[in-house]
């Protein structure tokens, strides 16, 4: 059974997919997922993992923020709490929610909650094309790129490197509850 949330991003991928013109088994190739996956994202018929997106958004030449800005925001300056996109990662219960309105500034902000033992990968494409940093709020995070890990800390900023796969990791017994500032690419 699908969402909202998932037939919004759906409609999303579809579209972006389609302004290319780009078919089902071009996208499957650039972004290296199957051709029957895409197909159930973009009808809502499955929620993509958190990894799926970072894929697709990286062979739009996109970052996964604004992939989802895209498919979740409406214009306006002010975004209240309660009308903030939520989206939870199927697979590990990792929440994203998108803090920041839709604008013409040159940034987005997230909040993620990521559960106790629970880890996200995500692959150099959904990096390629914006500058982040990672703010621990709460909890502790390890975070992989590459092959350094960052061992992160309540109140700790972390501005990530040259796109690389990566690994976000909560291995601590309390949830951990992070920002991620995507400065859009020009």
């Amino acid at each position: 059974m699908s969402n909202d949330i998932d037939l919004q991003i759906g409609d999303r991928v579809r579209i972006e997919r389609e302004s290319r013109g780009w078919s089902l088994t071009d996208l499957a190739a650039k972004a290296g997922v199957s051709r029957a996956m895409i197909y159930k994202v973009e009808r809502g018929e499955s929620s993509p993992t958190a990894n799926l997106l970072g894929k697709l958004s990286g062979a739009f030449g996109l970052s996964m923020s604004t992939l989802m800005a895209r498919a979740e925001l409406r214009q306006g300056r002010l975004l209240r709490a309660a009308d903030q996109p939520l989206w939870i990662d199927p697979d590990t219960g990792y929440e994203r929610r998108h803090v920041s309105p839709r604008s013409e500034m040159p940034l987005d902000l997230v909040q993620v909650k990521l559960p106790a033992g629970k880890q996200v990968p995500m692959p150099a494409s959904a990096y390629a094309f914006s500058r982040q940093l990672i703010w621990v709020i709460k909890g502790e995070l390890v975070f992989t790129e590459g092959t350094v890990q960052h061992r992160m800390s309540e109140g700790d900023c972390l501005e990530l490197g040259p796109p690389t796969d990566c690994t976000f990791f909560n291995d601590s017994g309390e949830l951990c509850v992070y920002a991620v500032v995507v400065l859009k690419a020009a």
